[in-house]
């Protein structure tokens, strides 16, 4: 068991910025699968109303979510040092909301779970992270109890084990 507690959490940091890291390629170069993915969003959000929100210059814009996966991949992988847990903390956070987003859009919006007729490849990676980052936050409640209660906290060192 000391086994599974000592390397599930650096197993599932790896995975988790593995994937966002992945995906960069395709949102930073205007991979025609994100047009397509961010192009439907755009169009279900000008449908309510909300329209340019996904678009290249909007607030959910391609850049901006994939700004977001580079930010949560940088805070996992600096939070695999001990002295720097509480900033894995604070990535496995932003990783579960991106993901949140993530699902959420695919199963909610005419999205749907197989944009990209890639056998749903990319929503099942999206819910595998998603998932990855609950996990990693029960692992270490402790440190995320701590941040909420003191969250400046996050500066202050933590001793090396």
């Amino acid at each position: 068991m000391s086994l599974i507690k000592k390397y599930l959490p650096i197993g599932l940091t790896l995975f988790s910025a593995a994937i966002f890291l992945d995906s960069l390629r395709y949102k930073f170069t205007d991979h025609p699968n994100t047009q397509e993915i961010f192009g439907r969003l755009d169009g279900w959000a000008t449908g309510l109303g909300a329209d340019g929100i996904f678009d290249k210059t909007g607030i959910f814009s391609q850049y901006v979510i994939g700004s977001a996966e580079l930010v949560a991949a940088a805070l996992l992988l600096i939070g695999l040092f001990s002295r720097f847990i509480k900033f894995g903390v604070l990535g496995n956070l932003v990783a579960l909301g991106v993901m949140t987003g993530a699902v959420g859009f695919h199963l909610f919006t005419p999205l749907g779970i197989d944009p990209n007729n890639d056998g749903g490849g990319l929503f099942m990676a999206a819910v595998a992270v998603w998932a990855s980052q609950i996990i990693m936050l029960w692992l270490r409640r402790d440190t995320l109890i701590g941040l909420i209660r003191r969250p400046f906290s996050l500066f202050s060192p933590v001793q090396a084990d």
